[in-house]
């Protein structure tokens, strides 16, 4: 040969290997697609206290909303006025009842959203009463503003259906955070349930200072109602790991767990005395979580709630809620010792940990491992429920409004000689056809 190789059959490439682990999230085609919330459900916005007769934006799955006090009760309305698109949360309350916007004047009525008056075009302006602004249905509850973020034109539901049934059934007191916080919801929501990284991440925590950690735990994840819960089956609070040694989060200076039992009320051990409201629930497992992205953490003396609010695919609102369970002067002691030592050891840096990670998370792809079971079986969950909630919603049809029906009129008898109309003839035609339009 010359050096020039006879043609033939091309020489097939090396296979490319597939890269381990989950390169996206298609297999939760919804939940990929979440990333700036689940409409159809209730999400705390702020709390109530905050919420005056001067309106006040905030952003909820992608929505800009104004929200603003009236008479004592929280109204919210879409935060553009349709005229030139400003803000209605920069305006304020001309009327009663009303919140103009500060530009032209253009005023809404809260209850349904509906143009009022034109202060600049005068009280006989014709454009009253022909366009809106869309109107959200509020309600308070343990302190917060809460509003529904419909799918379609469904009603909202009662918020009681999707509030932790003993937030609803028992009396107790509240404290907690509200935090704007960099980075997806769906992260915040993973962390929280995730079941490794308490024991790793938080164990410099102050709050975690005279408390004892597991090493690692083999746990289950298990359905009951609308909640999973994460169940301890056994707990190892130190391990050997070959090749590079011992690992344990026991201190000296910490509390020596109680190895003899599992304990599903809290993650440092058993043996405490549990609030009777709280055992009462006979909750599964101490960690637990239901959509849109509510978790639940039950400690003996306390339950811990996370709500993360979407607001954009790259931001999201913190609320977190610590519920004491006690009634009379007891109250005044929770509040004591929350404001001056739990909200800045819980609700601030032990928190302040996840915020962290949930900041620099950057996934998918991802290569998942035994633990995130509670991850996987959350994203089934979410998948399901939120297939069953759209059906429903689009289910929906509102009954079209009914219009009176207008009595038409009777033309008037031409007479032979009328077969040119005159112009007062014309004029009368003009006129009749604008009743009928």
């Amino acid at each position: 040969m010359t050096g020039v190789e006879a043609p033939g059959a091309a020489q097939a490439l090396p296979e490319r290997p597939r890269a381990a682990g989950r390169q996206d999230w298609t297999a939760w085609p919804r939940y990929n697609e979440a990333g700036s919330g689940y409409r159809g459900y209730w999400y705390p916005v702020t709390w109530s206290s905050h919420i005056t007769k001067d309106p006040k934006s905030y952003t909820i799955c992608g929505e800009k909303l104004a929200i603003i006090r009236d008479g004592g009760k929280a109204y919210a309305l879409h935060d553009r006025c349709p005229h030139r698109g400003v803000p209605l949360s920069e305006g304020d309350q001309q009327f009663p009842g009303t919140v103009s916007c500060p530009y032209h004047g253009w005023t809404f009525r809260l209850t349904d959203g509906k143009l009022a008056a034109v202060i600049t075009d005068g009280p006989d302006s014709k454009i009253c009463g022909k366009l809106s602004v869309q109107t959200y249905s509020v309600e308070e509850r343990l302190g917060l503003v809460w509003v529904y973020i419909p799918i379609a034109s469904e009603p909202a539901p009662p918020i009681d259906e999707q509030l932790p049934r003993e937030l609803v059934e028992n009396e107790g007191i509240v404290g907690g955070r509200i935090q704007p916080r960099g980075g997806n919801w769906r992260f915040a929501c993973e962390n929280g349930f995730d079941e490794g990284h308490a024991k790793y991440l938080h164990r410099t925590a102050l709050w975690r200072l005279f408390k004892p950690m597991p090493t690692w735990n083999i746990t289950s994840i298990i359905p009951e109602g609308r909640w999973i819960y994460r169940v301890q089956e056994e707990v190892y609070w130190e391990a050997d790991f070959p090749g590079v040694g011992k690992w344990t989060n026991k201190r000296w200076w910490k509390k020596k767990p109680d190895e003899s039992q599992i304990s599903q009320i809290g993650n440092v051990g058993a043996g405490l005395k549990v609030n009777p409201v709280i055992a009462a629930q006979n909750f599964p497992g101490f960690a637990s979580l239901s959509m849109p992205g509510v978790l639940r953490i039950a400690y003996p003396n306390f339950i811990h709630y996370e709500f993360y609010v979407p607001v954009d695919d790259d931001n999201h609102l913190y609320v977190g809620l610590m519920v004491n369970f006690v009634t009379g002067v007891r109250k005044l002691g929770f509040v004591a010792k929350y404001l001056g030592a739990i909200r800045w050891l819980f609700h601030g840096q032990f928190s302040g940990q996840d915020e962290w990670m949930v900041r620099v998370t950057d996934a998918p792809p991802e290569k998942l491992y035994r633990p995130d079971v509670s991850l996987t079986t959350w994203r089934n969950l979410a998948e399901e429920e939120y297939s069953e909630k759209i059906a429903a919603a689009l289910a929906f049809t509102p009954d079209p409004p009914v219009r009176p029906v207008r009595e038409r009129r009777t033309p008037a008898a031409r007479t032979a000689s009328a077969t040119a109309p005159t112009e007062s003839t014309n004029g009368a035609s003009v006129s009749a056809a604008a009743d009928t339009e």
